[in-house]
C-alpha cells in the first residue's frame, strides 16, 4: 500500500506539486501531455470524451475520455497568435501564415505554380499625420539627419513616435483613424478595381470578366501608435490563380491603380461632439515589385517572411499593453444591475469600468493619452458600434490583423486540417503497432464527442515541466542555427 508523501518540508509550490505528480500512477503520461503542447504558455483545460465507431459494424474504432488522464483533464494548446502572450503558438501561427502567403506567390498548397509569373506587388499604406512627432529623417544617401526637435535620435530612442507638441496633437483623429482602418482598407480594395477599370478604359463588368485581383494583407503598428497595412496584391485571370492575366495587366498598371485608389478612398464620419471627420490614407505609400527569380530586393520568401513576422505581433510595437482594459463583470459600464433592478456600482472596478486604472499602466504618456481618448470616445452614443472600451488597449484598432481575398491561396484552416490529419495518421499507425483496432480506410466512421471548458493554464508542477520543454526547444534551435561544435 502506497502511503501519502509528506511534502511539508518542500517550500516551492511548483516543486511540491511536481513531486505529487511524479508519485501518480502514470507520470509518463503527465510528461507526454506537457511535451505535446510544444511549449504553450497557457493551455486550455478541457473535460469530455470522443468516441469513433464504425457505422456498419458499430464497433468502437477508438475512444478517449479525459477522465482517464492522470489529472482528469485534457490539455490543448491555446492557439494565441500574439507572441507577447504565447511564443510557442505564435510561432505555429506565423509558420502557417508564411506558407499561406508563400503559396500565393510561388504556388503549392493547391495553388498553381504559374502564379509566380503573374504581376505581383508588395504595397504599404500608411496613416496620415495627426501632428509632428519625433523621428529619424534620412538623406537620399541614407544618412540620419537631426529631428525637428534638434536631436539626432538613436533607433531605440523612447521618444520616437511621440508628439513634438502633445497639447496640439490630434488624439481624437488618431484613435478614430485606427478604429476605421479596417473599413478604409475594404473601401480601398473597391476603389482599386474602379481605378483599374478607369486606367484601362473599360467598364468594371468588362474588367471583372477579364481580370481578377487577389490580395493578402497584414496590419502593423508604427511607433506613433497608428496602424499601417502591408499587402501582397496579385493579378490573375478571370478564373483565379489557374489562369494567366491578360497581357495588358502589368505591374505598372497595378502601381498606377494603387496610387489612384489610395487617393480616392475616403470615409466621412459625423458626430455632434467632434463634428465631421474624413478618414483617409496618408500621402506616403509604397508599391514595390516582387521578384520571382530570387535576385530582386523583394523575393517571394522575403515577402512571406515579412508578413508572417507582422502577423505574430500585436500592438507592442507602439508600447501599449496586450490585454483588454474593460472590466468584464460590468462590461466597461461601471455599474451592474442589482436584484431590485436598480444600477449598483460595480465592486470590481469601483465604477470606473476599467479592469486596471489607465493612469497606472506601465506605458508612455503618448500611449496613455491615446488609451484615454479611446475610452472617452467610447462613451459617445454615435461611436458605440466601434466598441472602443473593449479595444482601448489596441488604441482603437479592432480589425483582423491579417486577411486575404478568397482566391489568393489556401486558408489557415486548411493548413491546420492537414496537420491534424497527419497527427491522426500517426496515431493510427501507433495503434496498429500496438495491436489495437484501426480503420481500414474503406469504412464510414462516425464520431461523437462532448467537451466542456474547465480553465486555462498549468498546475504548478506542470509549469515546471513546460519550462523544461521550452528550454530544450530553445537549446535545439540554438544548436540548429549556430551548428553543433562537437560535429
Amino acid at each position: 500500500m502506497r502511503h501519502p508523501l509528506d511534502l511539508r518540508h518542500i517550500v516551492s509550490p511548483g516543486l511540491r506539486d511536481l513531486v505529487e505528480l511524479a508519485n501518480t500512477h502514470d507520470f509518463d503520461r503527465v510528461q507526454q501531455q506537457v511535451r505535446d503542447l510544444r511549449g504553450c504558455t497557457s493551455p486550455v483545460n478541457l473535460h469530455g470524451f470522443t468516441i469513433t465507431t464504425d457505422q456498419t459494424t458499430k464497433e468502437v474504432v477508438r475512444s478517449y475520455r479525459s477522465e482517464d488522464e492522470p489529472s482528469g483533464r485534457l490539455l490543448t494548446t491555446c492557439g494565441n497568435r500574439r507572441s507577447s502572450r504565447c511564443p510557442a503558438c505564435s510561432r505555429v501561427n506565423a509558420a502557417d501564415t508564411y506558407h499561406l502567403i508563400k503559396a500565393g506567390l510561388s504556388g503549392g498548397k493547391k495553388v498553381a505554380e504559374t502564379v509566380r509569373d503573374h504581376p505581383r506587388a508588395f504595397v504599404t499604406l500608411t496613416a496620415p499625420s495627426f501632428g509632428p512627432v519625433h523621428n529619424r529623417p534620412t538623406t537620399d544617401a541614407g544618412k540620419t539627419r537631426p529631428c525637428a526637435c534638434g536631436d539626432t535620435h538613436t533607433e531605440d530612442a523612447p521618444e520616437l513616435g511621440t508628439p513634438l507638441k502633445p497639447a496640439t496633437y490630434d488624439y481624437t483623429g488618431a484613435v478614430l483613424w485606427n478604429a476605421h482602418a479596417g473599413q478604409l482598407w475594404a473601401r480601398f480594395t473597391t476603389y482599386l478595381r474602379r481605378a483599374l477599370a478607369k486606367h484601362f478604359g473599360m467598364t468594371q463588368r468588362a474588367l471583372n470578366s477579364a481580370l481578377r485581383v487577389s490580395f493578402a494583407k497584414v496590419a502593423e503598428y508604427q511607433k506613433r501608435g497608428l496602424v499601417h497595412f502591408h499587402a501582397v496584391i496579385r493579378f490573375d485571370g478571370p478564373d483565379g490563380h489557374t489562369t494567366e492575366p491578360p497581357a495588358w495587366a502589368t505591374f505598372d498598371a497595378l502601381r498606377v491603380a494603387v496610387g489612384l485608389a489610395a487617393e480616392s478612398a475616403r470615409l466621412t464620419i459625423e458626430s455632434d461632439s467632434i463634428g465631421e471627420r474624413v478618414i483617409a490614407w496618408g500621402d506616403r505609400y509604397k508599391v514595390d515589385p516582387i521578384s520571382s527569380l530570387g535576385d530582386g530586393e523583394l523575393t517571394d520568401a522575403k515577402v512571406a517572411g515579412y508578413v508572417a513576422k507582422y502577423a505574430a505581433k500585436n500592438a507592442e510595437g507602439a508600447g501599449t499593453v496586450d490585454r483588454t482594459l474593460m472590466c468584464r463583470p460590468c462590461a466597461g459600464r461601471g455599474y451592474v444591475r442589482g436584484p431590485d433592478r436598480f444600477h449598483d456600482l460595480c465592486a470590481d472596478c469601483d465604477g470606473t469600468g476599467q479592469a486596471e486604472p489607465i493612469k497606472a499602466l506601465p506605458v508612455q504618456q503618448h500611449v496613455r493619452q491615446m488609451i484615454r481618448t479611446a475610452w472617452a470616445l467610447g462613451h459617445l452614443p454615435e461611436f458605440a458600434h466601434l466598441k472602443l472600451w473593449k479595444w482601448a488597449h489596441m488604441l482603437g484598432f479592432r480589425g483582423h490583423f491579417s486577411t486575404k481575398s478568397r482566391s489568393y491561396s489556401t486558408t489557415l484552416g486548411a493548413l491546420r486540417d492537414v496537420r491534424r490529419a497527419w497527427r491522426l495518421a500517426q496515431a493510427e499507425a501507433a495503434r496498429a503497432r500496438a495491436g489495437l483496432p484501426v480503420s481500414d480506410g474503406n469504412t464510414t466512421l462516425v464520431t461523437a464527442s462532448s467537451w466542456a471548458y474547465l480553465s486555462s493554464g498549468y498546475r504548478p508542477g506542470e509549469e515546471l515541466l513546460a519550462a523544461q520543454v521550452r528550454h530544450d526547444m530553445a537549446h535545439a534551435e540554438r544548436i540548429k542555427s549556430e551548428g553543433d561544435p562537437w560535429l
